[in-house]
C-alpha cells in the first residue's frame, strides 16, 4: 500500500491503523491517551456555551443489590418486602426515613447506613430513580413467556455483558463504544479548547467513555497522571533515557507510522505535563475525605474539577469504578460495609463541590451490572435485572424518586423468576436524561442512543424522566 505521508490525515491514519491492531484500546492505555485522539479534532478557540458541566459515573461494580438501598417503609408495601426478602429484609424501624411521599401515599426509607445520602436526599439534593436496567424495548412479562430471548438484553444476568450493555446503553448488540465515548464524540470539539480528554477515567481503560473517536485519559485514583518512566529525571540512566526520547520523537521518518507516531507521543507529553502543572496548582480542601479509595478518587475528581479552567475545559466526564458488590453471600454485613462507604464518599465530594462553587454544575450518578433476586439463596442474593439509581448534584430536582417503585411482592406482574424484575426505567431513559442537561441536542439523542426512540421520543419537547434542570 503506497501512501503519500502529504495527503493522509491524522484521523485516516488512525483507521487504517486500527485496522492492524495499532488504533486497539490497549495501544491507547498508556501516556497517549491524554489528547492523541482528541487533538484531531479540537478547535483552536471555544464554540458554544461558556458554562462548564461535568458527569460523574459511580459504576457499581457486581450489581447492588438496590431493592436493600431503597425500600418501602408503608405497612403493606413493607410487609410484602419483608415477605420476599425474607432472611434479607432490613428491620422497618431501622430504615432511615426519607421526606417524600409518592401520588399513591407511599413513604420510603434507606438503608440504616446510609445516613449521608439520607440528609442529602432531605435537603433536595439527591433523587432517586427507581427500576432501571437494560432494555432491548418495552417488555412484559406476557410477551417474554410467549416470544422469549429475543425481547431480552444478550445474555442476561451475566455480569460482564450487563457491565457493558450498561456502559454501551445497547443491549441488543456487541459494541465498542459507549454512551460517554459517543457523548464527547458529539461535544468534545465544540465545547473544549484544551489538549485533556474530555472523558476521564479513575478506572483505567472503560467502554463507557470509549467512543469512535474517543478514549479516556486515565490517572491513578491520586489523581496522579501517567507518564514515562525515568523519563526527563536527573541522574544518569535517566538522562540517557530521556536523550533517546528526544530524539524519536524530534526525527523526521519516510515511514508514515513512525512519524504519525513521533509527532503524537512528542504531543502527549507536552499534555502530560500541563495536566501535571495544572494539578499542582489544585486547592487543599476544607473538607475531610475519608481514608477509603472511593473517597480518595472523589476527592482527585474535585481537584481535576477546579483545575478546569487552566487545562481548557467546559465539559468533562469521570468514571469510578467501586467494585465488590457481588454478595451471594453475607449480604447484609458486606453491603452495609459498602453502602457506609458509598454514602459517606458522596457526602464528602458534594461538600467539596460546594468549597469550589461547581455544585450546581456536577451531576454524579451511580449505574450497576443489574439488581439482585428479592428471594433469598440462603446466604445472600443473586443475578437479577432492574434496580434503583443515585442521582446528586445542584441540579437534580431532588427529594424525590422518578420512575415507579414496582411492588416488591413475589409473582408480581414484573417478576420473572425469584424477584428478578423486569425494568420499567431503560438506561436510554437514564442517560438521555444526563445526555440533555449536558448540551447534547434533542437531534442527537438517535446517535448517542440508537434505541432511544423505542423508549422517548425525543421530538416530544418534555424530559425522559425530569429529574435534571
Amino acid at each position: 500500500m503506497n501512501l503519500d505521508r502529504n495527503k493522509v490525515s491524522r484521523r485516516r491514519f488512525l483507521g487504517q491503523a486500527s485496522c492492524v491492531g495499532l488504533g486497539s484500546t490497549a495501544f491507547f492505555s498508556s501516556i497517549l491517551n491524554l489528547k492523541a485522539l482528541g487533538s484531531i479534532t479540537s478547535p483552536n478557540s471555544l464554540v458554544g456555551s461558556s458554562d462548564y458541566k461535568a458527569l460523574v459515573c459511580v459504576f457499581l461494580r457486581g450489581g447492588n443489590d438496590s431493592f436493600n438501598m431503597l425500600m418501602p417503609r408503608s405497612d403493606s408495601e413493607y410487609a410484602d418486602y419483608q415477605t420476599s426478602r425474607t432472611d434479607l429484609a432490613i428491620a422497618q424501624n431501622d430504615m432511615l426515613p426519607l421526606n417524600f411521599t409518592d401520588t399513591d401515599g407511599r413513604i420510603y426509607g434507606l438503608h440504616p447506613e446510609m445516613g449521608r445520602v439520607q440528609s442529602l436526599f432531605n435537603a433536595g439534593e439527591i433523587a432517586f430513580v427507581a427500576n432501571v436496567g437494560t432494555l432491548v424495548e418495552p417488555v412484559s412479562k406476557a410477551a417474554i413467556d410467549s416470544v422469549g430471548k429475543s425481547v431480552l438484553p444478550r445474555n442476561l444476568f451475566s455480569h460482564s455483558d450487563q457491565a457493558m450493555q450498561w456502559q454501551t446503553s445497547l443491549p441488543d448488540q456487541m459494541s465498542r463504544s459507549g454512551f460517554a465515548g459517543r457523548l464527547a464524540d458529539l461535544l468534545h470539539a465544540s465545547k473544549n479548547e484544551g489538549p485533556t480528554s474530555m472523558n476521564i477515567s479513575l478506572a483505567g481503560n472503560n467502554v463507557f467513555q470509549t467512543g469512535n473517536k474517543t478514549v479516556a485519559y486515565a490517572i491513578s485514583r491520586n489523581g496522579l497522571a501517567p507518564s514515562i518512566k525515568a523519563y526527563d529525571q536527573n541522574y544518569h540512566l535517566s538522562r540517557v533515557k530521556t536523550e533517546a526520547i528526544n530524539d524519536l520523537m524530534e526525527a523526521t521518518y519516510q515511514d508514515l507510522f513512525r512519524d504519525t507516531f513521533a509527532d503524537m507521543l512528542e504531543e502527549s507529553v507536552d499534555n502530560n505535563t500541563a495536566f501535571q502543572t495544572a494539578m499542582v496548582e489544585a486547592p487543599e480542601f476544607k473538607t475531610d475525605f475519608s481514608d477509603t479509595a472511593i473517597s480518595e478518587q472523589f476527592q482527585s475528581i474535585a481537584k481535576v474539577i477546579s483545575v478546569r479552567e487552566k487545562l481548557g475545559m467546559k465539559r468533562q466526564t469521570f468514571f469510578v469504578n467501586f467494585g465488590g458488590w457481588d454478595h451471594h453471600d453475607n449480604t447484609l454485613s458486606r453491603q452495609a460495609d459498602m453502602l457506609a462507604v458509598l454514602s459517606d464518599a458522596l457526602g464528602e465530594f458534594n461538600a467539596a463541590l460546594k468549597e469550589i462553587g461547581m455544585h450546581e454544575q456536577v451531576t454524579t450518578f451511580t449505574a450497576s451490572d443489574f439488581g439482585r433476586t428479592l428471594t433469598s439463596n440462603g446466604r445472600g442474593s443473586d443475578h437479577a435485572w432492574g434496580g434503583n439509581q443515585i442521582i446528586m448534584g445542584g441540579a437534580v430536582d431532588g427529594k424525590r424518586i422518578f420512575g415507579n417503585y414496582p411492588s416488591l411482592a413475589l409473582r408480581s406482574e414484573l417478576d420473572i423468576g425469584r424477584g428478578r424484575l423486569i425494568p420499567t426505567v431503560s438506561t436510554d431513559e437514564y442517560f438521555a436524561e444526563l445526555a440533555l442537561w449536558f448540551g447534547a441536542n434533542r437531534s442527537d439523542l438517535d446517535v448517542l442512543l440508537p434505541n432511544i426512540d423505542r423508549f422517548y421520543d425525543p421530538r416530544s419537547g418534555i424530559s425522559p424522566l425530569g429529574v435534571l434542570s
